[in-house]
């Protein structure tokens, strides 16, 4: 089979495209924000070192300050204190960095409750029309949360935002195939699962399973039901517990 060769010309005759999931990254990127007595994660901030000028008249580059969950980012099972002995970013093995993706849509639902959960019965109903999550794939959770601005409030939406519940959050990572879960979100977890039991599930039980999460994709309406490919490219931060990553979809139209 030349399947390289194959995905080579369907690249080139646009007979499949490449869907750009990441979010701008930038100043202006929200971050999660923590109750006060916690650590908080830092923004975006960039340090010129030099541009054209007399520190460097013949190039320009910066130095970056970040947290590593700022922006489009993946979180690695270390994150979270279930994980705490599994696998940092540097040791998740490449060939988990790309699979299959399939996208639940429930932008109507959240339109209309901008703290709806997603269950168990929403994901079976969802396996009824499409079949089942993909072995060793990706969840999508498409809420229309990408089409929020940071700049207006909306996206943080003062921490009323869409997420999962926290039995259908154990389902998932428990006794499903996926390895991973992706939201527009700024967390995998709902505003307000820090007052769930367990508090933030889709940590808790996700990160425990040595499985990972996305956040603050984009163009998710972009992708279909099932059949397209996701890539995550975070950077192999030794001893990291997450990375800003580029998220990439191949799509067959």
């Amino acid at each position: 089979m030349n399947v390289v060769p194959s995905l080579l010309t369907a690249l080139a005759d646009g007979s499949v495209t490449v869907v750009d999931l990441t979010a701008p990254l930038s100043e202006d990127t929200p971050i999660i924000a923590l109750p006060p007595e916690r650590g908080q994660p830092s923004p975006l901030r960039v340090h010129p070192i030099s541009r054209y000028d007399a520190a460097g008249p013949d190039v320009y580059w910066n130095n970056i300050e970040l947290s590593e969950h700022t922006g489009t980012h993946f979180d690695a099972p270390i994150h979270w204190v279930t994980g705490r002995d599994g696998e940092d970013v540097s040791q998740v093995p490449p060939s988990r960095l790309v699979g299959p993706a399939v996208t639940i849509d429930v932008t109507e639902q959240v339109a209309a409750d901008s703290e709806f959960l997603l269950t168990r019965a929403h994901v079976e109903a969802w396996i009824g029309r499409h079949g089942p999550l993909p072995d060793g794939g990706w969840l999508l959770y498409r809420t229309g949360w990408g089409r929020r601005h940071a700049r207006d409030g909306s996206f943080l939406n003062g921490g009323s935002t869409p997420g999962i519940e926290p039995a259908c959050a154990r389902w998932l990572a428990e006794e499903t195939p996926i390895i991973g879960l992706g939201v527009e979100t700024v967390g995998t977890d709902a505003g307000k699962a820090g007052e769930f039991d367990p508090p933030y599930p889709c940590h808790w039980f996700f990160h425990r399973a040595g499985k990972y999460g996305l956040t603050q994709l984009h163009r998710l309406d972009e992708l279909p039901a099932t059949g397209a490919l996701l890539i995550a490219a975070p950077l192999p931060l030794v001893g990291g517990s997450g990375s800003p990553c580029r998220v990439l979809a191949l799509v067959e139209r």
